[in-house]
């Protein structure tokens, strides 16, 4: 009987506590998974996320990122806190991660090290510059200005948040995730609302995920037949461009060099994540002078980057931390970010136009967001549906990379009124 008694007590069952709330938590993940696995929202963030999210949740697996105090005491499940050798209240950013790991697990560890010091978002931004071709947005640079347009509901929930009574700061990391943009997201989140962390992480690599799904329906909404079908290329031979790039190869070269002098002087708390992006970017365009160094950052650095941010964002998922009503309301808020921002977009090429020849498809502007080229890949099978022949792709990264270095200006400002 006391081998069964202790078999049965090595369970998760009977560490539950009577809270069972944690089986919510795994159907989420569940759904996060077959999102990624059989849907086919991008796995390369669902997947981690997910099984972050299920791993996180199993009543004493240890695997969920622990949730703190805004003075950083650690709370037990007997509702006493974590003491240190002197008994007082262990203060968990006094810790070292050493001790992280020994009194609090391994996803604690790899949270701490690589989310709560701000390390991961700026290697991402270095890893999605060396994957980014900035060549269509160099070829159709008029196009890039709808970038700027859909960072219009970055602004427009922060002042929404504002009025329901959050801070400023807790506002602004909220409307962030409109960017669609995850490192951007954290980055701004760990500097301006750290206790929100969590939750907004959640949000913007939910929808961000979810683009495939969100996009559809924004254009469902607010575009005609008509509209979708505007074939750029067409455009283009019927008003062809009167400036021609006589050497894509040196421009393409210069621009990350001006763009990080340019944000550098300007806005340089946005520096660490457009100065790593356009770094990322120079590498690639130097070819085999930096052929290996572009490898590694947009190969083996990247891909352990984006498993470790996976993982450890899923474990912030934990029943305590996501089943309450502010982190539900910053869920809402997140997609309402995400959809003015789609919105905006497509309202901007609508007003331009009215006033020139040269008309725009919409789907440009849906595409002003950071998720690259993801958004971009949406929009243009949304307008091969309409005519297989209209290839929007190129038109809309243009917009697309734009609204990567925009999110992480907007960041950048906020942050700069904000700290």
């Amino acid at each position: 009987m006391n081998i069964l008694q202790k078999l049965w007590d090595m369970t998760a069952f009977a560490q539950t506590g009577g809270d069972w709330s944690f089986l919510i938590m795994i159907v989420i993940a569940c759904i996060l998974l077959y999102l990624g696995i059989v849907k086919k929202y991008e796995p390369l963030l669902l997947v981690p996320i997910g099984m972050g999210v299920l791993l996180a949740n199993f009543p004493g697996g240890g695997m969920g990122v622990t949730t703190v105090t805004s003075e950083g005491y650690i709370p037990l499940a007997d509702g006493t806190f974590l003491l240190d050798a002197n008994g007082n209240k262990e203060v968990i950013w006094d810790m070292p991660l050493h001790k992280i790991a020994h009194d609090l697990g391994l996803m604690n560890f790899i949270y701490y090290m690589c989310i709560k010091t701000g390390f991961i978002p700026p290697i991402i931004f270095m890893g999605v510059g060396a994957l980014t071709d900035f060549g269509p947005m160099l070829r159709n640079l008029r196009l890039s200005i709808f970038g700027a347009g859909a960072q219009f509901g970055i602004f427009a929930v922060l002042l929404v948040s504002l009025a329901m009574g959050f801070t400023p700061q807790q506002a602004a990391s909220l409307g962030i995730i409109g960017g669609a943009d995850g490192p951007t997201a954290i980055f701004t989140t760990i500097k301006l609302a750290p206790e929100l962390l969590g939750p907004i992480a959640i949000a913007a690599y939910s929808y961000m995920a979810l683009v495939p799904v969100i996009i559809p329906l924004v254009v469902k909404c607010l575009c005609t037949k008509k509209e979708l079908m505007i074939n750029m290329k067409e455009q283009d031979k019927k008003y062809p461009n009167k400036t021609e790039i006589k050497n894509l190869r040196v421009l393409k070269i210069l621009f990350p060099i001006t763009v990080t002098i340019i944000v550098a002087l300007l806005v340089p708390t946005a520096v660490s994540l457009v100065g790593m992006l356009m770094f990322g970017n120079l590498l690639k365009e130097l070819g085999a002078m930096t052929s290996r160094l572009f490898d590694t950052a947009s190969n083996a650095i990247m891909n352990t980057a984006t498993i470790f941010l996976g993982l450890s964002v899923g474990a912030t998922m934990t029943s305590e931390a996501f089943l309450n009503l502010q982190t539900i309301g910053i869920v809402i808020g997140g997609f309402l970010a995400f959809a003015l921002s789609i919105s905006a977009g497509i309202c901007m090429v609508k007003i331009f136009n009215l006033f020139v020849k040269k008309k725009v498809n919409p789907l440009v502007g849906a595409t002003g967001l950071s998720a690259v080229p993801m958004a971009s890949r949406v929009a243009n099978e949304i307008a091969t549906k309409y005519d297989p022949k209209n290839h929007v792709l190129n038109y809309c990264m243009a917009s697309n990379i734009s609204g990567v270095i925009g999110s992480a200006v907007a960041a950048g400002v906020l942050i700069s009124f904000l700290q």
